[in-house]
């Protein structure tokens, strides 16, 4: 058996050391903090965004069923032959209609609260996501 300091150097080598985020030394408990504040902030900023829905109006109101023909013909296709090339276009331009026309008519709007509550929700976010650059920026 050899020693010495050239099966030293080999036995380090292939001894994986463990490596912080973004393959730099430290800064793991940089990232949790950070990670810990953003999704705080994140929460904190989500709960005050209230969503709701309006009518859907295309064309005209109420027109949401007739969105669903072309989904009904493209499904019908695909029954029918499931190798049909026009069947799937159809039905997922269809399904792409139907959540484009969801998302249009949603009204999302941001309750009412104090300036120090959004202070507090912006630094939290903000500060957590620079702290977890920080962490991958570490030499």
């Amino acid at each position: 058996m050899e020693s010495g300091p050239a099966r030293d150097d080999e036995a380090a080598s292939k001894v994986r050391r463990f490596e912080g985020p973004g393959g730099t030394p430290g800064g793991v408990g940089t990232f949790l903090v950070g990670l810990a504040c953003s999704i705080m902030g994140g929460y904190l900023i989500m709960n005050q965004v209230q969503v709701t829905s309006g009518y859907w109006q295309w064309w005209g109101t109420n027109t949401f069923g007739l969105t669903l023909i072309p989904l009904a013909v493209g499904i019908g296709l695909l029954f029918f032959n499931v190798k049909s090339i026009a069947g799937w276009i159809v039905s997922g331009a269809s399904i792409l209609i139907i959540f484009a026309g969801i998302l249009s008519n949603l009204v999302i709007y941001f309750r009412q609260t104090s300036l120090f509550n959004v202070i507090l929700m912006l630094t939290l976010f903000t500060g957590g996501l620079g702290l977890m650059a920080r962490a991958f920026g570490r030499y």
